[in-house]
Formats: structure tokens, C-alpha cells, sequence
């Protein structure tokens, strides 16, 4: 694959291995499963893996992204859209979660976020989190995000017998291909900690253009997050079950990406912090 290329298919599993590190954690009913033949299932096979040179032959494109995480009861929604480079992962976007409008931008491999009213350490406006040492921290290896690798490893880990063509369907007007993947998490980098964490396998379901580019990806799974190390000997060591569902969306491909770090001065480094807490919640 193409550098460019895995970059932009970096961009789309981040959402999934940056919800496992810093957490330590659709379609048509009426759809048929068209992929029984072997030569359909090996097309639908080779859509699939060359989606995401296809997506990143764009450069840039607005994105938006819904996640859901659910735990004892609680559940807890974040909406999110801006503009992403598909080139070198660089994004500029607006979440709102738990009633809060957060300005977030993710600029060489740092995610910075901002809410109204709120400050970090030392009075700074902005905190930082390191996306690469999150997860070197978390056992997935010292490639970025956005490293060729780690996206070409993602590619590999996809089979003929992993690709089903669901059906044609509708995004925003746009004619798509729904494809159900099922990725090979011991394929991936950090694959051994995903695994226990996830499972086995990484279940997706992708909706491609007709030029191949991505312009629907959705992720559900259940994570194992590490039981909490203050949890009392009765409440028991089991970890915590998470459920989290991300739906990724692109459009209007092309879109300017105007994505700056805010000056040093005004930021907070919450890595170390945010990977405590992750690593505490039970």
C-alpha cells in the first residue's frame, strides 16, 4: 500500500485502538448477503484492502464520528465533525459529549482539547495527550498512527473468508457497497493486548463509493477494561465490560485542513494522567 494510503486507514483505526488506550477500553435490515461466491467474495476482499489508498487519493475530506461506550448502566454519547488530512492524520474537530462542547484537534500524533469554562494544570486552557506513547504504553507497539505499518498489517490481517457484500445502499445521497469485515486481531500491532481486550476478531462494517472510497465505517465491540487496583476484596477482581460502538463518516472529499498545535505555553501534558485513570477504572 501506498504511504498515503495507510495513513488514511490509520485514521479510521485509530478510533478504535485510541478508545482501547486512552480508555483502557447500521445498516438496512432488509439487506441481503450477496457474497456467496467465491469470485464476489475475493472482489469484495480486494475493495475492501485497497479502500483506504483509494480514500486517501482524496488528501482530505470532513469527517464525523459517533461513539458510544455503555458500562454498569451508564452510557455516555460523543458527537463529533470537523476535517481530517488523509494524508498525515492531522484533523480539526468540534465533539460534544455529556452536554460539552469540546474543540479538539489532533496535530502530529498529539490530541489537544479545549471546553468553555474549564482549565487543566496550571490554569492552561488546553490539555495533550500522546497518542504514540499512549500506546506504546498500552503494549501496541512504537509505530504512530499513522505509520504505513501499522495500517498494512490491518490490510493483511483481512481474508476472502473475512469480507461479506451485504447490499447496496444509500449515504447521503450517495450510491455505496456495505461490506461486513471481520478483521484478525493477532494479525495487528499490539495484537496480543487487543486480544485480550476485544477478543479474537475486530467485527466491522464498511460502506464504499463508487470509486472504493470509505464513506461509512462502524466498529461494536465489547472491551475488557483492567479491574480497578483500589477495588475492595469483596466487589471481586473480574474487569469491567465496555461496550462501545464508533460509526465513522466522510464526504465532501477534498476539504481545506487547517490544523495548528495551540502555543506550548497554554497546554497541559494529561498523558501520564489519562493513562492512570485508564488503567484504574473497575
Amino acid at each position: 500500500m501506498g504511504s498515503r494510503g495507510t495513513k488514511a486507514g490509520a485514521i479510521v483505526v485509530s478510533a478504535v485502538m485510541g478508545s482501547l488506550a486512552l480508555s483502557g477500553c447500521g445498516g438496512d435490515d432488509t439487506s441481503k448477503d450477496t457474497g456467496g461466491g467465491d469470485g464476489a467474495r475475493e472482489k469484495g476482499t480486494a475493495q475492501v484492502r485497497a479502500a483506504y489508498d483509494r480514500t486517501a487519493e482524496a488528501e482530505s475530506a470532513r469527517m464525523t464520528v459517533r461513539t458510544e461506550v455503555s458500562a454498569k448502566g451508564e452510557a455516555i454519547t460523543s458527537d463529533g465533525k470537523g476535517v481530517v488530512d488523509l494524508a498525515g492524520g492531522d484533523s480539526v474537530m468540534t465533539v460534544t459529549a455529556q452536554d460539552q462542547r469540546i474543540e479538539q484537534r489532533v496535530v502530529d500524533q498529539v490530541l489537544y482539547q479545549k471546553a468553555p469554562g474549564q482549565e487543566g494544570p496550571g490554569g492552561k486552557p488546553w490539555i495533550g495527550i500522546d497518542l504514540k506513547k499512549a500506546a506504546e504504553q498500552q503494549g501496541m507497539g512504537d509505530q504512530q498512527f499513522g505509520d504505513p505499518a501499522r495500517t498494512a498489517a490491518y490490510a493483511k490481517a483481512i481474508t476472502d473468508k473475512d469480507v461479506t457484500e451485504v447490499g447496496s445502499e444509500k449515504i447521503d445521497g450517495v450510491g455505496t457497497t456495505h461490506y461486513r469485515v471481520s478483521v484478525d486481531v493477532a494479525e495487528l500491532p499490539g495484537g496480543d493486548r487487543m486480544r485480550e481486550q476485544i477478543g479474537p476478531t475486530l467485527p466491522m462494517e464498511i460502506w464504499l463509493d463508487g470509486e472504493g472510497r470509505l464513506r461509512r465505517q462502524q466498529f461494536e465491540m465489547t472491551v475488557k477494561a483492567p479491574a480497578s487496583a483500589s477495588a475492595k476484596p469483596d466487589e471481586g477482581a473480574a474487569p469491567q465490560q465496555l461496550k462501545m460502538s464508533t460509526v465513522l463518516e466522510f464526504s465532501d472529499f477534498g476539504a481545506e485542513v487547517n490544523a495548528e498545535a495551540p502555543p506550548a505555553g497554554q497546554v497541559a501534558d494529561m498523558t501520564d494522567t489519562a493513562l492512570r485513570s485508564g488503567g484504574q477504572r473497575g
